[in-house]
This record gives C-alpha cells, sequence and structure tokens, in this order.
C-alpha cells in the first residue's frame, strides 16, 4: 500500500486506489475520527452531493430486498431506528437514536481497528463504526466495513432490544478470551451468526447476519449457498474466506431458538482459558 501523508493508503486492488481525491478525503474522515474522545459529541463529516447520492442509491435498493429476504426483527428493528434514506446519518443522530431505543452507543474509528478492541467494546453497548462511504465507481461493493455496512447492516438491527443484548453478551465473551485460539472460535461463530447469519421464519430461509443484510449482491444468492444445521460448535471449527460469498451458512431453526442459543453459548463461553462451551444446537432441522 502506497499513499502521502494527508491520503489514506489502499490495496492495489482497492476500487479507490488511483482516486487522489477519495483517498485525501478518506483521510480527513479518519481524522475526525481520530479526533474523537469518548464522551463528546461525534463530529460530523461534511459529506458531498456523491456521498449522498451513493447511500441513497444503496440504502433505497436494500430496503426493497430486506422486506422479501430480511427476518421480521431486524424490518421491524430498521423501522424503529428510522434512518434517513436520502442522505447519509450522521453518527451522533444514530447514537441518539440508539441510546433512546436500546442504550447502545456508536464510536467514531478511523478504520479496522484490532479484533478485541471491536469484540470488547459491545461489552460497554459501544459499536465502534467507520464514517467513510464507499467509492462511488462501485456503489454496491465495498472491501471493507464502510458507513453503509455500520449503520444499515449493524446499527439498524442495534434498535432491537433482543439483538442489543445479544450483542452485548458477544462482547463480554469475547473479554473472556484468554487464548488467541479461544478468540477465533468466538469469531468464527461471530461471523456465522452476527455477520452471516439466516435462519429459518415463516417457512423461507431469510437473513439476520449484517453481512449478508448490507450485500446487494449476497442477498439475491444467499439461499444457494450450502445450508448446514444450526450447530453453534460447527460454527466454531469452520473456516471462511471474507474476499467472497460465503458457500456456507448455518440457519437457526427459528428466531426463538436463534436467540436462546447465541445467549446461551455468549453467556457461557470462554469461563476459562481456553474452554469452549458444550455444543449447542446441534440437532437436525429438516425443511422441505
Amino acid at each position: 500500500m502506497i499513499g502521502r501523508a494527508d491520503e489514506v493508503a489502499l490495496p492495489a486492488d482497492h476500487p479507490g486506489f488511483s482516486d487522489r481525491i477519495y483517498r485525501e478525503r478518506r483521510a480527513r474522515i479518519a481524522a475526525l475520527a481520530s479526533s474523537h474522545r469518548p464522551g463528546s459529541p461525534i463530529p460530523e463529516v461534511p459529506y458531498t452531493d456523491v456521498e449522498h447520492e451513493v447511500w441513497s442509491l444503496v440504502s433505497r435498493e436494500l430496503a426493497a430486498k430486506h422486506e422479501r429476504l430480511a427476518c421480521r426483527e431486524y424490518r421491524e428493528s430498521a423501522a424503529r431506528l428510522d434512518l434517513p434514506h436520502d442522505r447519509v446519518p450522521q453518527l451522533q443522530e444514530v447514537d441518539e437514536r440508539l441510546a433512546a431505543l436500546t442504550g447502545f452507543h456508536v464510536r467514531p474509528v478511523p478504520g479496522l481497528v484490532p479484533t478485541r478492541d471491536f469484540y470488547g467494546a459491545l461489552a460497554d453497548r459501544t459499536f465502534l463504526a467507520t464514517q467513510y462511504v464507499r467509492h462511488h465507481s462501485v456503489p454496491f461493493y465495498t472491501p471493507e466495513p464502510d458507513v453503509i455496512h455500520e449503520v444499515i447492516g449493524h446499527l439498524n438491527m442495534l434498535a432491537s432490544p433482543a439483538f442489543a443484548d445479544l450483542y452485548e453478551a458477544a462482547g463480554a465473551a469475547s473479554r473472556r478470551t484468554k487464548s488467541d485460539e479461544a478468540l477465533e472460535f468466538f469469531s468464527r461463530v461471530f461471523w456465522f451468526t452476527i455477520e452471516f447469519g439466516v435462519v429459518w421464519e415463516d417457512g423461507e430461509l431469510r437473513a439476520y447476519g449484517a453481512g449478508l443484510l448490507s450485500s446487494f449482491g449476497e442477498l439475491d444468492v444467499f439461499r444457494r449457498a450450502e445450508i448446514r444445521r444450526w450447530d453453534i460448535d460447527a460454527m466454531g471449527r469452520t473456516d471462511y474466506d471474507i474476499t467472497r460469498y460465503q458457500p456456507v451458512l448455518y440457519a437457526a431453526p427459528s428466531p426463538a431458538r436463534l436467540v436462546e442459543d447465541l445467549k446461551a453459548f455468549f453467556t457461557s463461553y470462554a469461563l476459562e482459558p481456553g474452554v469452549t462451551s458444550a455444543p449447542i444446537g446441534a440437532e437436525v432441522h429438516q425443511h422441505s
């Protein structure tokens, strides 16, 4: 990765790699996040017309897909948060609405943060979110979490009391891990549930994971993946590739079981260094 001091360094295959203006803008937005101190108002980003257009296009298209493919809890949660579709919402206004609904807060970060920092903040009912917008040349794709993924995928769901409690429990579980191996097991479960989780609801397979809910392309094809039975222990032992659509997904048999089993896993995980919970939800659940 290369770049001047006033530019964000991006990999050569990033859509914005050759766009100096985009990289400089990313750097300015990152500087705003770096200047933030917990407890103070989140710095406002002066989003451009192009960035508002990207948000408007993606949020409108995703909302239509969510009506068909997202689980009921997500749809109702997003309606409660009621964020604008015609402009990029400022994280400060999202923070205020979330705090009133579920007590969750948002803290801006300039980019990717260490794994333990991201997960650990959830234990304090705090979500670490980026503020930049993906490159306008590919509005339906981003190689790393941007404000569209953070807000539409995660923060909409955090307006749900049940899921806000799950996120908090997940953060506490991550803090209890002592070994890298224990954290990796936890991270895989988080990936196959909070990020790329699917659930059977009203006879249909629906998405609840933030990675799916914020992906224009993957929402259309996730039902074609290999849908495996609900088995949290198996999730923790399954590898995944972040650079491609997920070929394997684990389906919860119902929304109630999803919340019940994940809460049980997160609250009991890693009570001792390197110790995992007993397998949860490992029975076969058939659907036609």
